[in-house]
């Protein structure tokens, strides 16, 4: 049943499992709390003796289903749901790294990753090597230290499209015994399952393409099951955790120990929770995950071709396209399509540039990437603002790129657009 289904089903029908005379979709519990008959079967669940909901900064019913259909969509045993991209991907780092650790990470990152990683989590004691992402599996070893506890990386990077080797750093990361940790936002499981080509952990900020609708700030982090914690890097998975009744965690939860640590000890900590309206929301986008990624991919593919014949355009980069560098790793790791991001460059530079953006109708300028709208922006003014000149070249933003996401929209009206805007900037 449930096992056997393909991706397009589990994006309609997992997570959830309506019972006779039960809400067809998943209803909202916006509640804080629950009401329970008797004192021991609250213990219970703050001992971790058995599932259930208490308080909804552990866990509530409404985000329990959006985990459960994630989960099922990446293949992995358990996810978490959070308040925000940024925050999955702090807390997927902070879960197994402490003050004095070290992180490798791939360079060509999103820049408020970058700023994450290399200030507020720098503050917090955690070092992280940035690798470029050409670099070689030799310069790439020799980036690890004994004190080393993860490799990162996104699986196509926001926004210089590079497509990550996924199988080459699973391999570097398990002959060092440490998970890989991929943040898949921009394929999705539609178009890429990272567990399949040996990662340990995904990531996503599902205010994009999971949601998709702009509506839904928020965050995930899912877990295969299968990672070896007590290789002896990892102590605070097989040791007793003082701060929640003993609990050993690859003992006690042995098939989903990183979740469970994360939930207990981050979450609980912490306070970033997703919310349950949040949650409602992207459970809902999810169910057409599938056909927006195919009309995503199967758009961008023509604008980026339309670009590259125009006349006032300087250079486009997106992966799907057939000379593009990045197109071998597409076809291996992302055969149903390069997702729906594009870049390029307006002969005349970034003063040319901005004329075209302002001259958009249907494509709008906007903080934002990923949802079902054409939307345009400069990373290197707007999003990656933060990062020095050098940082910005390391993470594939040159001062000339103007960042599209390109929407559902009549693939007709989108190149229209881009074509006026064009025409008009030239003049």
């Amino acid at each position: 049943m449930e096992n056997n289904w393909k991706l397009e089903t589990l994006a309609v029908q997992a997570g959830y499992t309506p019972g006779d005379g039960d809400a067809r979709i998943a209803p909202i519990v916006q509640s804080t709390t629950y009401k329970y008959d008797n004192a021991q079967s609250v213990a219970d669940l703050f001992d971790l003796k058995k599932a259930g909901f208490f308080y909804t900064r552990l866990a509530n019913p409404t985000v329990d289903c959006f985990e459960k259909r994630i989960a099922a969509l990446e293949g992995g045993v358990a996810a978490v749901a959070l308040s925000s991209g940024q925050t999955a991907n702090f807390s997927a780092i902070a879960n197994i790294a402490k003050c004095g650790d070290h992180v490798v990470t791939i360079a060509a990152l999103y820049g408020g990753t970058v700023s994450l990683f290399s200030n507020t989590m720098k503050k917090f004691g955690i070092e992280f090597t940035f690798v470029a992402p050409d670099a070689s599996a030799a310069e790439i070893k020799a980036a690890f230290r004994p004190n080393t506890k993860a490799l990162f990386c996104e699986t196509l990077a926001n926004p210089a499209l590079i497509v990550a080797d996924l199988e080459l750093f699973a391999e570097i990361a398990h002959k060092n015994q440490v998970p890989l940790i991929v943040d898949n936002t921009f394929p999705t499981p539609a178009l890429c399952r990272p567990f399949e080509f040996g990662a340990d952990i995904v990531v996503h900020s599902s205010t994009k393409y999971i949601d998709g609708h702009a509506t839904s700030v928020g965050g995930v982090v899912i877990e295969k099951g299968g990672f070896d914690w007590k290789c002896g890097k990892f102590p605070e998975f097989t040791d007793p955790d003082k701060s929640y009744h003993g609990t050993v965690y690859t003992r006690d939860f042995p098939e989903t120990p990183f979740s469970v640590k994360l939930r207990v000890q981050l979450v609980r900590d912490l306070g970033f929770p997703m919310m349950p309206f949040n949650a409602f929301l992207t459970h809902l986008g999810v169910e057409t995950l599938a056909l927006r990624m195919e009309r995503h991919s199967e758009n961008a593919l023509k604008l980026a071709t339309f670009l590259k014949s125009h006349p006032q355009v300087g250079w486009v980069n997106y992966p799907g396209l057939e000379d593009s560098a990045e197109n071998a790793r597409v076809k291996k790791y992302m055969p149903k399509g390069a997702s729906g991001v594009l870049t390029f460059g307006v002969k005349g530079g970034s003063a040319a540039g901005e004329k075209v953006m302002n001259a958009l109708k249907l494509a709008a300028i906007a903080v934002h990437v990923a949802d079902v709208r054409t939307c345009v922006l400069h990373p290197a003014s707007m999003t990656h603002r933060q990062l020095s000149e050098a940082e910005q070249i390391a993470a594939g933003v040159s001062p000339d790129l103007i960042r599209v996401s390109v929407g559902i929209e009549n693939i007709d009206d989108i190149i229209a657009d881009f074509d006026q805007a064009l025409k008009s900037s030239c003049c």
